[in-house]
């Protein structure tokens, strides 16, 4: 039978591959909140350092718990799907899958830090964990999308797995991805995805053959990317973290949901259609990128009630995000 033997979390935004030193050069294109805290150079630089000691710290656990298999929870942002269909929840079944490549227009971001494949580069899936995973599921109240191939070659598949095989692998490591719609409303919300991390781990269980399976959630915490008056709510995270330490994974899920975005919060505005807003309402909590949390919350229902180590938070202010870093070894 198939063991779980660990969980790993870790945020994928721009900072966490941006150098350091060009932090600032975000901050002067976005439309942050007069009132966010500005870090000099030496505070970013030290910032940046520790965001890719704690990938580090998350790497090493990985392959001491020697996986064969690594299934990662993280959203699609356009990369497989797009508004002719959006799927709340999709598993990709292929043998293997590409990162995509650079985007024209956004050379702020193409010179990198820390460990990233070329562009075009394949990575390992494993398809008869991935379709054991999707009939698993559908047995236990979901129905969700899946992908044999890519249809946007260009794109590769979604940034989010692609960050956690660059990280966290040594590249060769087969992975599963579970693309979820965290970013365009409408979302699932928290509880759903609390409820779908919980029939992955009962479907892990369930697997007949002899494999070592990690699991991986990939994005978050708070960020509003390019929203106006955009800030960083570090009581959120640090709420969030601190039960995700306790192994409280339904306490995530209901706290999200319950969060009331306030009225004069701008960054959170998704009334109006833009190219990565629907216009649509959202299902409640908190919007845009910080739904990305709700990958966590996914995998923390994979290892709930087991005690999580947070690694890091580090809050980057030039974004604004909240970078975060936590492993729980299910041994």
């Amino acid at each position: 039978m198939a063991k779980l033997v660990g969980t790993f979390f870790h945020s994928h935004g721009g900072t966490t591959s941006l150098d350091p030193a060009r932090w600032e050069e975000v901050r002067a294109n976005r439309p942050i909140r007069s009132d966010v805290q500005i870090d000099d150079q030496e505070t970013n630089l030290a910032k940046g350092a520790r965001i890719h000691d704690s990938f580090r710290v998350l790497r090493e656990k990985l392959t001491e718990v020697k996986a064969d298999v690594l299934v990662v929870f993280s959203d699609d942002q356009l990369e497989c799907f797009d508004f002719n269909n959006y799927p709340a929840f999709a598993i990709f079944v292929g043998d293997r899958f590409r990162k995509g490549w650079p985007h024209p227009g956004r050379e702020l971001y193409q010179n990198r830090v820390g460990r990233n494949a070329e562009g075009g580069a394949w990575f390992n899936g494993h398809r008869e964990l991935a379709v054991s995973l999707l009939s698993g599921v559908m047995q236990r109240g979901f129905d969700p999308a899946f992908c044999m191939d890519m249809p946007k070659e260009d794109r590769g598949l979604a940034g989010g797995v692609v960050r956690t095989a660059e990280e966290l692998t040594d590249f060769t490591l087969p992975i599963v991805p579970i693309m979820m719609n965290l970013y365009f409303a409408p979302q699932p919300t928290a509880m759903r995805c609390y409820q779908f991390g919980k029939a992955v781990r009962e479907a892990i269980d369930a697997f007949p053959g002899d494999l070592r399976v990690a699991v991986a959630a990939s994005g978050g915490l708070w960020h509003t990317p390019g929203m106006p008056g955009a800030w960083l709510n570090t009581e959120f995270d640090e709420t969030m973290l601190d039960m995700l330490k306790h192994g409280d994974a339904r306490g995530m899920a209901e706290y999200f949901d319950n969060y009331v975005i306030p009225d004069d919060d701008t960054s959170q505005d998704t009334s109006l259609k833009a190219r990565a807003i629907t216009g649509m309402p959202s299902p409640g909590g908190p919007a845009l990128g910080t739904r990305e949390t709700c990958a966590w919350v996914a995998a923390a229902a994979v290892s709930e009630g087991r005690p999580t180590t947070i690694v890091d938070y580090v809050p980057v202010f030039a974004s604004p995000a909240g970078n975060a870093f936590a492993y729980c070894e299910v041994l």
